[in-house]
């Protein structure tokens, strides 16, 4: 075979040598070299800057990553420590070892899939109840988990390149990806309808609503996490253009933060009020608290969406975001998009990009259809066995449990767990 697997690196990588840094602990780096954005497209970071030069005060940025423009007025936090692990990564970094976080499926692996789509429709099974049993993997099932580990326990990150999307059926595509998932964790539910194979296209909804979920829409999403421990996304069509794919470390946004602003670095570990857009489960608030940055067990866990944030506050009862809060939402959605750290890749038909959501934040740019070209995507929430502990603050965002491989969805009064063929 001539697949190779990386293995966990238990220290910071290593920044560029030369190149420039304007913020504490973060390095400058030149565009990618690979997955750029499409010739006259906006990528979304440039979007994001202008929108935080906006709220920030003049001076607080420059070069795209903020820095403070005198120093703090008070020491760190002695309770707060630069996170040193595999996950606290710079992009100069990753884009020099892309062969380590890109697995080009085989011939074989192939033939294995299409194997298993046989056997799979030969039990009578409805999609959601196939079993790793049903839908055997011989080989390329270890392959997939130890890529699966390395996205839990490593760099919080993974591509997998040649999926046969383009001459399989909707069913087939669908019904391979949850056999690949099943490798990675227990799927949960994406939505209120209890979807546990999203669908990720331009539904129609307004993003303008702030009870909308950008997912269904081809407006911009900003760098942010979702309701689970993994996020998995299978690409199936394109669009006519931009739909940009984005993914930082959250990590070492967390590094950032820190070492510019260590006032900011406190407040992000208190309690921030995010948007259940309507998505309620029985008995709770249509709103629910818990920190950005969370220390628990020996890991430092993330979690972000200033979208939420704002939109929280469009509930009665829901304290005023203060000036503090604005600054640090500019602050870290800056850094997600900086140069230094953000990496960038159009996701082709049959690309699969695998994220942890406790150590990585995503983002995406908007996009545009037309009748001839439409961007879709699959996407799995998934639980692994072996994730890290979560404090108890989790327990709202991923479906009122923290138990490793029970935790994580969405389910609501009438939520019927399923996997659909197409969007809702």
């Amino acid at each position: 075979m001539a697949a190779s697997f990386p293995t966990a690196v238990h220290q910071r990588p290593n920044v560029a040598p030369g190149s420039r840094s304007r913020t504490p602990g973060i390095t400058s780096a030149s565009n990618a070299k690979s997955g750029v954005a499409r010739r006259g497209e906006q990528p979304l970071h440039v979007k994001q800057q202008r929108a935080t030069q906006q709220r920030l005060h003049a001076g607080r940025q420059a070069g795209g990553v903020l820095e403070r423009s005198v120093a703090p007025t008070e020491a760190p936090d002695t309770q707060l420590r630069p996170v040193l692990t595999a996950a606290a990564w710079t992009a100069a970094d990753m884009r020099a070892r892309e062969h380590e976080w890109t697995y080009h499926l085989t011939p074989n692996d192939i033939q294995e899939l299409d194997e298993a789509l046989v056997l799979a429709r030969a039990t009578g099974k409805p999609i959601h109840e196939l079993t790793q049993e049903d839908f055997p993997l011989p080989s390329l099932a270890p392959k997939l988990r130890a890529l699966g580990s390395e996205v839990v326990h490593g760099r919080g990150f993974q591509i997998i390149k040649g999926v046969p999307v383009e001459r399989w059926s909707r069913e087939e595509s669908v019904t391979a990806y949850w056999g690949m998932g099943l490798r990675w964790g227990r799927a949960v539910s994406n939505n209120a309808a209890g979807h546990l194979v999203g669908h990720i296209k331009d539904i129609g909804h307004d993003p303008l609503d702030p009870g909308t979920r950008l997912f269904a829409t081809r407006a911009a999403q900003p760098f942010h996490n979702d309701a689970a421990d993994v996020v998995g996304l299978l690409c199936l069509t394109l669009g006519e253009s931009g739909g940009l794919s984005s993914w930082t470390s959250s990590v070492s946004v967390y590094n950032a933060v820190l070492a510019a602003r260590p006032d900011l670095a406190r407040l992000l570990t208190q309690p921030w009020v995010w948007d259940r857009k309507g998505e309620v489960p029985p008995g709770k608030p249509p709103t629910f608290a818990m920190p950005v940055f969370n220390h628990h067990a020996g890991h430092l866990s993330v979690n972000w969406s200033s979208n939420y944030f704002l939109a929280a506050q469009r509930h009665p009862g829901v304290p005023a975001l203060t000036p503090a809060h604005l600054e640090a939402i500019a602050l870290v959605d800056a850094l997600a998009a900086s140069d230094a750290l953000r990496l960038d890749a159009m996701l082709a038909p049959g690309d699969v990009q695998l994220l942890s959501n406790h150590t990585v934040f995503h983002a995406r740019s908007a996009f545009t259809d037309s009748p001839e070209r439409k961007r879709h995507l699959l996407r799995l929430w998934l639980a692994p066995e072996d994730d890290r502990p979560l404090p108890e603050a989790y327990r709202e965002i991923l479906g009122g449990s923290v138990e490793v491989g029970r935790r994580g969805g969405i389910v609501v009064e009438g939520t019927r767990l399923h996997v659909p063929l197409e969007a809702a």
